[in-house]
């Protein structure tokens, strides 16, 4: 695995966030510098930190993992893959629950977190990899801070005109990239 892909997955991964900030980019109706890099801030950081810990517990089951490893990336990645592809086509639940604040602390922790989950199961990937973990958690957490940023800046300037399936393409790439490993381990 090299940089490439790992910028690949940041992006699969930002897509969360994207379609996170855009609708909160909607909601607004403004962009608000401070609140939005504090989301964006957030966002980055749990989509840095969930990998890592996933990689962290994965780590220890990789002399038992070296055999299938292929299999497990191909599957998480699937799985998280087709996860937000069907979730792209649902209505969010927390964003229409929203009353005075749409900055609120405990909301934007929420949705850290829940945009975020994807992102544990994908440190697994990473157990084969281990040189390669500290760059990819900070690759991961920089696409999704820039990601946040751009789509709140979308969704307050262009949001009402289009209806993106932003998350739909996330899937699809990280679907694509677990048959790419799976090819290349059983082509190897």
């Amino acid at each position: 695995m090299d940089i490439l892909y790992i910028i690949i997955i940041g992006i699969g991964l930002a897509m969360d966030c994207f379609a996170v900030s855009i609708s909160k980019g909607i909601l607004v109706k403004k962009m608000y510098f401070c609140p939005t890099f504090f989301m964006a801030l957030l966002f980055g950081l749990f989509q840095a930190l969930m990998p890592l810990i996933g990689y962290a517990a994965g780590i220890s089951f990789v002399k038992h993992m070296m055999s299938y490893d292929h299999w497990l990336a191909f599957g998480l990645l699937t799985l998280i893959g087709g996860k937000m592809g069907l979730e792209s086509f649902q209505t969010h639940r927390s964003e229409n629950s929203e009353t005075s604040n749409p900055f609120k602390l405990t909301l934007l922790l929420t949705l850290a977190l829940a945009t975020s989950i994807d992102a544990f199961a994908t440190g697994i990937v990473f157990v084969p990899y281990s040189g390669l973990i500290w760059k990819a958690i900070t690759i991961i957490g920089t696409i999704s801070f820039i990601f946040t940023m751009i789509g709140m800046y979308i969704g307050v300037h262009f949001g009402k005109r289009f209806h993106i399936k932003v998350e739909a393409i996330g899937g699809l790439i990280l679907i694509g990239i677990g048959f790419k490993i799976l090819i290349e381990h059983l082509t190897n």
